[in-house]
């Protein structure tokens, strides 16, 4: 599976972003899928993750009420988006694909994961 990020780039504090992950290879319907960050000096960190169906949908507590995951499997494509946003979010934004029966919260669970895209939130 291949992943392509976009839709980073440089917003005022209070601003909204829509990032958007398109998968090649396979299609995205069979997997869960994530949304992680990282900012410079950190780790890499959970942020929203998706059921195969939609249905089901995780968020860290930093995030909850501010940002929301879909996705569109017709169009192999995951969605963030991301609201009322804090300098605090600045951090590269990777996509990922987790081969699990539900959604996962870790690193460790996903297999493939897209290049990034940075978000810089400026205050």
């Amino acid at each position: 599976v291949q992943l392509q990020a976009s839709g980073g780039g440089l917003v005022q504090a209070g601003g909204s972003l829509r990032l958007s992950c398109a998968a090649s290879g396979r299609a995205l319907s069979n997997y869960v899928m994530g949304w992680f960050r990282q900012a410079p000096g950190k780790e890499r960190e959970f942020v929203a993750a998706i059921s195969q169906s939609g249905v089901v949908t995780s968020y860290a507590d930093s995030v909850k009420g501010r940002f929301t995951i879909s996705r569109d499997n017709a169009k192999n494509t995951v969605y963030l988006q991301m609201n009322s946003l804090k300098p605090e979010d600045t951090a590269v934004y990777y996509c990922a694909v987790a081969i699990t029966a539900s959604v996962v919260r870790t690193t460790t669970d996903y297999h493939y994961w897209g290049q990034g895209t940075l978000v810089t939130v400026s205050s």
